[in-house]
């Protein structure tokens, strides 16, 4: 007989067809989300200035980081748990609100701390305390998508997401040509927050229990403290250089760094994030069979370097006309070559996080500590190298060359505890390297001639996606039919299949 306290789960549906549904409705959140991100974030920046976003992109590294303690890692640990009761669930929301309102009341008393951090601008004080009342609403939800995820039911999740942004979206838009400069992008993220937890809310009829449970908090905190230090971190190496630029440059300069790094990311991390939730899984498998992990690995590696080399190195060839494009004006001239440095750099980015995902795999904490503290460690020293230079290029070159050093470091440590030689790894890439540098060069001299914007921009897109697949078919590269074969028909008759 099951606990009467214990939560369904949903056993009743085939793992396979859930994953399928998992697969599906992720898929379905990301591309969606980003397309909504990117048509608002465009309408956004053409309404307003890059000091607006510098305003709002000093809040934003206190905001992640009020996430980050809001949940405690404990939405984490109760997916990680095997058998999660309504006393659990209740326990973990009412820690999540009662911190969340606690932090909320220390960040609003801090906020002339907050503004005298970034340049002492007093604008920094009402705004903060506006925008953070929408970790406050995340909160709410950290529960209600800790279980749909708990039961592989991520539709809802998806739902939530996409009306949020779309409500966020809207508000913002309006808000920006009525000539609420900064305050548009305050409520933007408050009213995505709010109208998410609501959605939640009202389509999972969850609602928390009357109890808290010590034994319950004691049951997740070595998980959740173990994953608030490692999201943590990463948080402070991901938001180094936005309080660094906020506090050191100009809120300006600011605005033109989190547009730039924004738009850079749309890309690598998505692309991180396929990595993580398809290959990690699959290459887990065949963690305690040698041979066939380094066959995959192999395959991976290709297929990375096939996706991800042209798409970034695309996206930083057409960066200029991609702005000038969509854009108007030249405000954000300043922010093209920023743009293009970050994408570059994301390279690096998605091939660090393959390699971790390797260690991962294969369970060698050691190893993903390792690659962890090289990227922190490199983060920072190229900060310190580079901070008095009062050049957001340079800024920006460090960034990019800590993650060519710690690529290598990577590729080092994924070798030896892969036993497949960095030699075979980089051999692995080499190819796609080819050519995508004779396709990119290929786009740039095919749009010399071509003096209009989105012209180019269409120009150099075609001819470099023709020459990149013209050489793909000369070389039989097997990657390019594989594809093909999957999108076009391979995954309808696995399906029929089972």
């Amino acid at each position: 007989m099951p606990n009467d306290n214990m939560e369904e789960s949903g056993n009743d549906v085939p793992l396979k067809l859930k994953t399928a549904r998992t697969l599906k409705w992720n898929t379905f959140d990301r591309v969606t989300s980003q397309v909504l991100y990117a048509v608002v974030g465009v309408v956004l920046a053409n309404r307003l200035s890059p000091e607006d976003f510098g305003l709002v992109g000093a809040l934003l590294v206190f905001q992640a980081f009020a996430t980050i303690l809001t949940d405690g890692g404990f939405g984490m640990a109760l997916l990680q748990k095997k058998e999660v009761s309504r006393t659990d669930y209740s326990t973990v929301f009412w820690f999540n609100l009662i911190f969340s309102l606690i932090l909320y009341g220390i960040l609003y008393a801090g906020a002339p701390l907050i503004a005298r951090i970034f340049q002492n601008d007093s604008r920094l004080i009402p705004l903060s305390r506006g925008m953070f009342t929408a970790f406050v609403l995340n909160g709410f939800s950290i529960v209600q998508i800790t279980r749909l995820m708990k039961k592989m039911s991520v539709k809802q999740v998806a739902i939530a997401d996409i009306v949020g942004l779309t409500a966020g979206g809207a508000v913002g838009i309006l808000l920006a040509f009525c000539g609420y400069g900064p305050w548009s992008l305050v409520w933007q993220t408050v009213t995505s927050a709010g109208v998410k937890s609501a959605w939640l809310w009202l389509s999972t009829r969850w609602v928390p229990s009357l109890e808290f449970s010590f034994k319950s908090i004691k049951s997740v905190l070595p998980v959740g403290t173990s994953v608030l230090a490692t999201q943590t971190l990463s948080t402070i190496c991901l938001y180094a250089c936005q309080v660094v630029v906020g506090a050191f440059y100009s809120l300006r300069a600011l605005g033109l760094y989190t547009q730039a790094d924004k738009w850079s990311k749309m890309g690598s991390t998505s692309m991180v994030q396929v990595l993580t939730s398809t290959f990690v899984p699959l290459l887990s498998g065949f963690a305690n069979d040698t041979s066939t992990h380094q066959r995959y690995i192999c395959r991976i590696n290709r297929f990375t370097a096939f996706i991800v080399l042209p798409v970034l190195c695309g996206l930083a060839l057409v960066g200029e006309p991609l702005f000038h494009t969509f854009f108007i004006g030249n405000k954000w001239d300043v922010a093209i070559p920023l743009f293009q440095i970050l994408t570059i750099r994301g390279i690096f980015v998605v091939l660090i996080q393959l390699y971790y995902n390797y260690a991962v795999s294969l369970g060698h904490s050691r190893a993903m500590l390792a690659i962890e503290t090289a990227k922190d460690v490199t983060i920072f020293v190229a900060i310190l190298a580079t901070v008095f230079s009062r050049s957001l290029e340079a800024l920006v070159w460090g960034q990019a060359t800590a993650s060519v050093v710690t690529f290598f470091i990577s590729l080092s440590i994924a070798s030896k505890v892969t036993g497949y030689g960095a030699v075979r790894m980089l051999t692995d890439m080499l190819p796609f390297v080819g050519f995508t540098a004779v396709a990119c060069a290929v786009a740039w001299i095919a749009g010399l001639p071509v003096g209009t914007a989105w012209v180019r921009l269409m120009v150099e897109i075609a001819t470099g996606l023709v020459s990149y697949l013209l050489l793909l078919r000369i070389f039989h590269t097997p990657e390019l039919p594989e594809m093909a074969g999957y999108l076009l028909g391979r995954f309808r008759r696995e399906s029929s299949g089972s």
